[in-house]
């Protein structure tokens, strides 16, 4: 077990620093947005390239931020039953939902993705190409090649295969005592007291 949960240290990090880094994808959609507005307006100029590298970027940043936000626990969930079980039944709740329902999801959609990507990048990654295959690009005039926003899906999928096998290696060893609970369950209740004292301590911070 101690080399597994040496793996899952190693996914851990490798997804934390990932989840970071594709967050300023959103500084620089929102710069490209004003960017494109400003010039719009101002020169009478603008490009579907513009519009459609803003979703490019958003949508790396969605799908490179989901295994972080598995990992963190942050991903959205409808408490009706779970929050007044036991914590012992939530982690089995949380391992059977791991096993049974996230990973056969994200391999599949992992196995599907690739000959998909290969279609549009013109390679035999497990689907036939025709002859004189082109790269796919975008219907929109002046629109940008479309393999870079796939490529996103797949690896977003990938990193959260890796993240959900490393959820698994945590919550064995959860239930086994061999580490500590990384994401103790929180109360929605809970949740706002402790954001409005956190709050409180800014303000109190800011005074100062």
């Amino acid at each position: 077990m101690g080399g597994l949960l040496a793996v899952s240290r190693v996914i851990d990090r490798i997804t934390e620093a990932i989840g970071k880094f594709v967050g300023w994808l959103i500084f620089l959609a929102i710069w490209v947005s004003a960017v494109n507005a400003i010039v719009r307006k101002t020169l009478d100029m603008s490009s579907n390239a513009w519009l459609e590298l803003q979703w490019y970027l958003y949508g790396a940043a969605f799908m490179g931020a989901a295994a972080y936000t598995l990992q963190q626990n942050e991903h959205i969930r409808i408490d009706i039953v779970y929050g007044a079980l036991k914590r012992r039944t939530q982690h089995w709740i949380d391992l059977i939902g791991h096993l049974l329902f996230l990973m056969p999801f994200v391999i599949l959609m992992s196995v599907f993705l690739v000959p998909w990507l290969g279609k549009s990048m013109c390679l035999p990654l497990g689907a036939m190409i025709p002859p004189n295959c082109q790269p796919e690009i975008s219907t929109n005039a002046g629109g940008l090649i479309l393999w870079p926003a796939k490529s996103f899906l797949l690896i977003g999928f990938l990193l959260l295969v890796f993240q959900g096998f490393s959820e698994i290696i945590k919550k064995v060893a959860v239930m086994r005592g061999l580490i500590e609970d990384p994401t103790p369950f929180v109360s929605s209740h809970d949740a706002a007291e402790m954001e409005g004292a956190a709050y409180l301590d800014d303000l109190e911070e800011t005074d100062k």
